[in-house]
């Protein structure tokens, strides 16, 4: 009886990291863009209605919020790579057999596969030098750039792991015999 239980409650546990672990997969990319969203709208709403109304604004207003956007724009092109939503022949790609249309895809996360690696190798070189410098944001004293500019190592960091579960996706669909799943779209913000 005790030994269930103690199943039981290890099962639990497990359940509910597994649970957590699928939910972080899920609205990972959602969540950082709307953080830096929020942030970006917020800082240039306050610091316009701070201009107009009380005739001043803080230096860095206009360089933070830059800034997020690029925590807008990496993390964003994951969550399209993740939904099939990127740019892409798809017209073309129908008409194809499903061995041409899982080739073409393939060619697809390959080359994505590559320019990650550049991505992420010489951004992180920018990183690393923004952090060994001490560089801060203009018009701060001590918010670090590099936490900016952390945006496209992580961004393409999370694009990859998008590819690698398409690529997976791709390889069960076709082995088991199902349609491929081409294109979603943004339509349905939950694929």
């Amino acid at each position: 009886m005790v030994e269930t239980q103690a199943r039981r409650s290890r099962g639990g546990a497990m359940g509910a990291a597994f649970r957590a672990v699928r939910y972080t997969d899920a609205h990972l990319e959602k969540a950082i863009i709307l953080i830096a969203y929020v942030a970006c709208a917020g800082i240039i709403a306050v610091e316009v209605g701070r201009r107009f109304l009380l005739d001043e604004q803080a230096s860095w207003s206009t360089t933070v919020p830059a800034y997020m956007f690029v925590w807008l724009t990496w993390p964003g092109a994951a969550l399209a790579v993740r939904m099939r939503a990127h740019l892409a022949f798809n017209e073309v790609r129908m008409n194809f057999p499903r061995w041409g249309q899982y080739l073409a895809m393939q060619v697809d996360y390959i080359l994505y596969l590559t320019f990650a690696m550049f991505a992420i190798y010489y951004s992180y070189e920018l990183v690393n030098m923004h952090q060994n410098n001490f560089s801060t944001v203009p018009g701060t004293v001590d918010l670090p750039s590099w936490w900016f500019y952390l945006a496209t190592p992580v961004g393409w960091g999370l694009l990859v792991w998008r590819v690698l579960q398409n690529a997976y996706e791709d390889l069960t669909s076709l082995l088991a015999g199902r349609e491929l799943r081409i294109a979603a779209g943004f339509g349905n913000l939950d694929a």
